[in-house]
């Protein structure tokens, strides 16, 4: 049953983090185009500085700041009369009622809390992504195409939302397709987050090293359950493949580009 729970757990991972990282990713490429500089050079320095950390690194250092992040803000408000030093050598001491979870806190609420630290980290990593390929995307559109909104009168606001935005997409999901192919590729690093995933089953019930199924009814059978893994991996690739080639279809109906091209001439 963990297994079992744990390929929901991974589906439940995507669901969440693909249209957060993709709200990341609007934000930091928005920020990345900004007039106002500063706005604009923490959008550049955020997709720069996210893009050139290798994920496994960025992950195991980034989940730990993150979480004495936290913990040092509680820390501040919960405990004021603390008068210890909360960075010991490499230890880092919070008073009791500031460490999250609390440590009688039920087991459900630490795994809530490590798959919200693994949402979160894995936003903000893929969003630094999403981020380059709509800002890319933003600055492929038509400049006649603004040009012609602003000659009817419409503002900054206006021709960015209704012009530039509707139009984006079409040139943003070829590489936003790629990125979810690769969010699913990246989601065995979640054992990296502290979350159990079926990656981290597969291995533990294929094994009959582990002392918690001395018993099964099997011997080494890693080989199967990875390769039960690898059928479900090209499965769900497949289905995001078909689906995603629809999308784009719809997408670029009507419009002047290759594929809008190409369905014109089919129709014709």
């Amino acid at each position: 049953m963990s297994l079992y729970v744990s390929v929901f757990v991974v589906l439940a991972l995507l669901l969440i983090t693909a249209p957060t990282a993709l709200l990341f990713g609007f934000f930091g490429a928005m920020s990345a185009r900004s007039r106002i500089a500063p706005l604009r050079w923490i959008g550049k320095i955020y997709i720069a500085v996210v893009r050139g950390v290798p994920d496994i690194a960025f992950f195991l250092f980034f989940v730990i700041a993150l979480d004495q992040g936290f913990e040092w803000m509680r820390h501040q408000i919960k405990c004021p009369g603390w008068d210890e030093p909360i960075r010991r050598g490499n230890d880092f001491v919070v008073c009791d009622a500031a460490k999250l979870p609390l440590g009688d806190s039920p087991q459900w609420i630490h795994e809530t809390y490590g798959f919200f630290l693994a949402v979160l980290t894995f936003a903000i990593v893929f969003g630094a992504f999403a981020a380059n390929v709509l800002y890319g995307a933003m600055r492929a559109v038509p400049r006649p195409q603004l040009e012609t909104a602003e000659a009817y009168g419409m503002n900054r606001r206006q021709t960015f939302w209704r012009i530039l935005v509707p139009q984006m997409w079409v040139y943003a999901l070829p590489g936003l397709s790629n990125l979810w192919m690769v969010l699913i590729k990246a989601t065995p690093l979640l054992f990296l987050l502290g979350v159990e995933d079926i990656v981290y089953w597969a291995r533990e019930l294929g094994s009959t090293a582990n002392p918690r199924f001395t018993d099964y009814p099997h011997g080494d059978w890693r080989m199967w359950y990875f390769l039960a893994l690898l059928v479900f991996y090209l499965l769900f690739t497949r289905v995001s493949e078909v689906f995603l080639e629809r999308l784009m279809t719809k997408l670029t109906k009507g419009q002047a580009t290759t594929g809008g091209e190409a369905q014109r001439k089919a129709q014709a």
